[in-house]
């Protein structure tokens, strides 16, 4: 601050902000069954009176709500294109076409398992979790529901498989934030996440297996499989070459096309799908694109799985990243968080205790800022200097900032990625939460790992000296 009298908060203001957005939220969640964007604001209001506290004028807050808004631009951005992706996929068939073939080929009993290892290759191939929930996802959750699996399971089947990818893929940004704030290598950071991510994973298949073995006994009910099957035979021309549109977004992705031209080319096959296929005029094609599709087949499971998409079905969850971002920002730029991250510091004598820190102010992180780069970047700079002061190697850092921050923001329903998944899936976090089995995992895993030592490698001799240099 240019007149020098913004000062460093104590523990106990930045505590406030964070006890007061616990309290209103679960007050009015539990409560009332509120939306928690208003909570947020009201948050956000008690945020910015503590920074002006210590000092900050309302000029710099307001900066730094919105530089923080800026951080989340793309996301949003995305977020209201998968919105038309999704509309128009259905509209064009795309969508009903891989639940009409899914319900031919997948059985109950495997469901869970292959709908994990098709959303992990997906988002490895990809790179992007928001990609796969919003193509293949979407899809699963209509065959899981034609199944008679709980939505919620099969939620988070796709958000452990596609948040597999997010964090093991050289293609995600979040695989390139983590090391580069640790001061790690891309490949020896994907490398070192093995060891955490591959018990994780092979946890989430004996657990996926358990649970779809009480669906394989199961008697299938075919006369309803086959009443979705008619509906949707019936509303749509059903055709392979409706699957072209997600091949074309996965291959494009894999190609490192953005994901802003590489989505809208989605939503533009699609489009030209829905007149080419379903024989769709303009005006049918615009009023989708913008306001969702509405089934009508008179079928409940039919028409209550395929009345979604369009752009304003997101403007929901874009209202609620901008409040969250607000709350964040302000928490951010006062330097609250700095301050919570440090006294967790002096707690952390052991490695152990150390990882246990890093892992929690990721955590911490998602819950309080609401956005995902923010819970590896703030830890991520935070803890650096720890990590080398106890000669561990920066790829150590970088795997934790992933084992936490990556994998459990979309367990936040405010965090930019939980808006999104429960925008996408149509499952609120809260309750795809106990069935997302690699996203709360992994961080015990690498808790594990920090007290017992496992793969919790030295720096080199080499690169001691140029630490301590």
């Amino acid at each position: 601050m240019e007149n020098g009298q913004k000062r460093k908060p104590s523990v106990w203001e930045a505590l406030i902000p964070v006890v007061a957005l616990v309290a209103i939220l679960s007050f009015s969640i539990l409560k009332y069954e509120a939306s928690p964007h208003i909570p947020l604001v009201i948050s956000a209001v008690i945020a910015a009176l503590m920074a002006m506290r210590v000092g900050l004028k309302w000029e710099e807050i307001e900066k730094g709500i919105i530089d923080t808004i800026g951080m989340s631009m793309q996301a949003i951005i995305i977020l209201m294109i998968i919105g038309t992706v999704i509309g128009a996929w259905i509209l064009s068939g795309t969508v009903p076409a891989m639940i009409y073939y899914g319900l031919k080929v997948l059985s109950p009993g495997i469901f869970l398992v292959a709908t994990l290892i098709i959303c992990s290759i997906v988002s490895l191939a990809t790179g992007s979790s928001w990609t796969t929930a919003g193509t293949v996802g979407i899809a699963l959750i209509g065959v899981g529901q034609g199944l008679g699996i709980p939505l919620p399971m099969v939620a988070g089947a796709v958000v452990s498989g596609a948040y597999f990818g997010d964090k093991m893929s050289p293609l995600s940004d979040t695989t390139n934030l983590a090391p580069a704030m640790a001061g790690a290598t891309l490949f020896d950071h994907v490398r070192h996440m093995i060891f955490t991510t591959g018990p994780s994973y092979l946890i989430a298949l004996v657990v996926y297996a358990i649970l779809g073995a009480k669906f394989a006994g199961r008697q299938l009910d075919v006369a309803q499989i086959n009443q979705i099957l008619d509906a949707l035979s019936k509303q749509f021309n059903i055709s392979l070459w409706l699957l072209i549109p997600p091949i074309v977004v996965i291959v494009m992705v894999v190609k490192k096309v953005p994901a802003i031209p590489g989505l809208l080319s989605g939503t533009i096959l699609g489009a030209i799908f829905a007149a080419i296929f379903q024989n769709k005029g303009f005006g049918d094609i615009l009023s989708v694109l913008n306001d969702g599709y509405v089934s009508e087949t008179g079928f409940k499971i039919v028409d209550d799985l395929l009345t979604r998409g369009g752009l304003q079905s997101m403007m929901y969850t874009v209202s609620l990243i901008l409040c969250a971002m607000t709350f964040g920002g302000i928490m951010e730029k006062a330097g609250f968080l700095e301050v919570l991250a440090e006294k967790l510091l002096s707690f952390s004598d052991s490695v152990g205790a150390l990882v246990t820190a890093t892992i929690f102010s990721s955590i911490f992180t998602n819950i309080v800022a609401g956005d995902q780069y923010l819970s590896i970047v703030i830890p991520g700079r935070m803890f650096k200097k720890a990590f080398d002061k106890k000669g561990l190697a920066p790829k150590n850092l970088s795997r934790c900032l992933e084992d936490a921050g990556t994998l459990t923001s979309p367990l936040v329903p405010w965090n930019t990625c939980g808006a999104f998944m429960m925008g996408a899936l149509g499952v609120h976090p809260f309750a795809y939460l106990p069935y997302a089995v690699l996203n709360y995992v992994n961080p015990f895993v690498s808790i594990f790992y920090g007290f017992t030592g496992i793969t919790m490698e030295k720096v080199k001799p080499e690169e001691t000296a140029t630490v301590n240099a």
